[in-house]
């Protein structure tokens, strides 16, 4: 009897190297986080997938152009799609080249910079899609120069 290793791997490798599944926005709500802890989300209610949504005071457009730059920064990530207030990016494991996508929507009525960050594949990340948007929280809030 053959081993099934060979056929689990190129399943795994087509899995984690696949094309994006599109857009998680749907009438300008984010898709809810599935109930396995691999995602985050500013639209989520509970502790365990909820961050907080990003401010800004100035043009949506400026905050859309932080926002793309703070994403373009992270190691392996690259913006798959960006049209007026809304950017799609993928970041991509070291490793194992695991997939995860990000959708941020630029709320020019709320003045608020909505995401969610979520792993295409798995049940657990260990954290990463939290700690990978806290950075670029952070990054994208730093890059904001108040209007003068």
């Amino acid at each position: 009897m053959r081993s099934p290793l060979p056929l689990l791997l190129t399943l795994l490798v087509a899995a984690c190297t696949g094309r994006s599944p599109g857009s998680n926005l749907r009438d300008g709500k984010l898709a809810p986080c599935p109930a396995t802890p691999n995602c985050v989300s500013t639209e989520a209610t509970d502790d365990v997938h909820r961050m907080p949504p990003i401010p800004f005071a100035d043009a949506p457009q400026q905050a859309q152009a932080r926002m793309a730059a703070a994403l373009r920064a992270e190691p392996r990530m690259r913006i798959v799609e960006e049209r007026p207030g809304y950017l799609r990016a993928e970041a991509r494991s070291l490793v194992f080249r695991f997939v995860d996508d990000i959708d941020v929507v630029i709320d020019a009525d709320a003045r608020l910079i909505r995401f969610r960050s979520a792993s295409r594949l798995g049940r657990n990340d260990w954290g990463v899609n939290r700690a990978r948007l806290a950075r670029v929280s952070r990054r994208a809030q730093f890059l904001h120069s108040p209007p003068s």
